[in-house]
């Protein structure tokens, strides 16, 4: 029978176990911030209904999705986290306590053009707070603070979470008498860190958008606006009374940074940047990007915003929210190119290999469920090996501890436990040997995942 050759199809990946341990200390990282502030987590189906994704769809969505028929049904599989949300919420509304704060780690498919760093089946990281009605701004003052813990706990030091408000764009564009091209305005002036200022204007003075060269020099000389946080707050204010919705706009944003300092986000990793717009109409208030200071060329990191309406599509219930996505499966690649990733941190699916060295299996089973019972990863080899081959075995592995059990140490009631890393042996009765492990590997797993050069 002819072989079928494997392989994995362009813009999916598959890692090696050492690897697949790294991102899964990374989601780790993810999962247990995002609970500290309250979030709970979200598993929602991969695919849907297409009639239910397709709600808010057109566009670019409808090109890059992937649909498929079976049977009578008419299925997609979820291109983000964001719309199956919508449909839980709207859908289970009556059992849900709110503001509902959830967080979500999933696969997420696009059938866009395959790319180094771009996927066409990648995770995304998402937290959500949803209200009923209405939602308070001090929700989307404690988003950059998720942010903020979120990549310093994961190792990273050099970023900056830049924020905007909407409001703040379209009340100046309502000044200018643009409220009508505010949206295409906000499109193409999203553009400009990857275009440049030049351009940028081009674009405004196209046929398309069709601005004045004193319009978008006004424009220009707005989201030019800098200096440190209180200074640019404070070139603002002599923006108010003119626009009610810009006004509103500079209080959310005045308040969103007041509180920084309480939420313990330093205001070096903190930047309000007019330029920032988002390029979706969905966002309504305060957005957020976040980017690495060292890495400009790989964009956005982490971004997001409020919306005023989530499940409109679904229910004629308002329900506003906030949130933010990492592009996870992007940033993995991306730091793991860069040699950003700790090559330190163990990999190993084990901490421990027991080995024995006799034919009774017996005592070496229940040391095994000792060590398993005290919360020691375990691993138990019985394969009919030379030594030579075992202990090759566990240093492939890279698993730290090995655990010999022969005759004398059965007799003594004993284990020899070994450190790979230092070739130290310690012949010892189980308990402390117990107590040496979670000394030896706390030491060894100290460190985060991402160290930054």
């Amino acid at each position: 029978m002819e072989k079928i050759k494997p392989r994995t199809l362009s813009g999916f990946m598959e890692l090696l176990p050492q690897k697949q341990q790294q991102m899964e200390r990374f989601f780790q990282v993810l999962r247990e911030t995002y609970s500290l502030y309250g979030f709970t987590p979200l598993d929602t189906p991969v695919i849907e209904s297409a009639e239910v994704l397709l709600a808010k769809g057109g566009g670019e969505t409808e090109k890059q999705i992937y649909r498929f028929e079976k049977g009578d049904s008419d299925l997609a599989l979820r291109f983000d986290l964001t719309v199956p949300l919508a449909k839980y919420v709207a859908l289970n509304y009556g059992q849900l306590t709110f503001p509902f704060r959830r967080f979500q780690i999933g696969k997420v498919y696009r059938g866009e053009r395959a790319q180094r760093g771009r996927f066409r089946e990648f995770y995304q990281a998402d937290i959500d707070i949803i209200g009923d009605g209405q939602l308070d701004i001090m929700n989307e003052a404690e988003i950059p603070a998720v942010i903020y813990r979120t990549f310093s706990t994961l190792g990273l030091k050099r970023f900056q979470i830049r924020v905007n408000n909407r409001k703040i764009l379209n009340g100046f564009y309502a000044m200018l008498g643009l409220t009508e091209k505010a949206g295409d305005i906000m499109r193409t002036v999203d553009k400009l860190d990857k275009i440049g200022p030049e351009k940028v204007k081009t674009l405004l003075l196209d046929e398309e958008i069709g601005l004045t060269a004193e319009q978008a020099d006004e424009i220009l000389a707005f989201i030019a606006i800098r200096g440190s946080n209180a200074e640019i707050l404070e070139k603002l204010a002599a923006y108010q009374g003119r626009a009610e919705l810009f006004d509103l706009g500079y209080e959310e944003l005045k308040a969103v940074v007041s509180c920084l300092a309480a939420f313990g986000v330093p205001e070096s990793n903190f930047a309000v940047d007019l330029t920032i717009a988002r390029g979706l109409d969905y966002y309504t208030g305060t957005v957020y990007e976040t980017t690495m200071l060292d890495y400009p060329e790989i964009g956005s990191i982490c971004s997001g915003g409020r919306y005023d309406n989530l499940a409109e599509y679904y229910t004629d219930k308002k329900l506003p929210g906030v949130g933010i996505s990492i592009g996870a499966t992007r940033l993995f690649y991306v730091l793991e190119e860069q040699g950003l990733l700790n090559p330190n941190q163990p990999t190993a699916p084990a901490d421990v290999l027991v080995i024995p060295m006799s034919d009774d299996f017996v005592k070496a089973v229940e040391v095994a469920t000792a060590l398993r019972d005290a919360g020691i990863r375990t691993q138990l080899y019985t394969e009919k090996k030379k030594f030579k081959a075992k202990i090759g075995y566990a240093d492939k592995l890279g698993i730290p501890y090995v655990v010999f059990l022969g005759e004398d140490e059965i007799v003594n009631n004993v284990i020899t436990l070994k450190d790979m890393a230092s070739g130290e042996q310690k012949t010892l009765p189980v308990a402390e040997a117990v107590a040496l492990l979670k000394d030896g590997l706390a030491e060894k797993c100290a460190g985060t995942v991402i160290l930054e050069k």
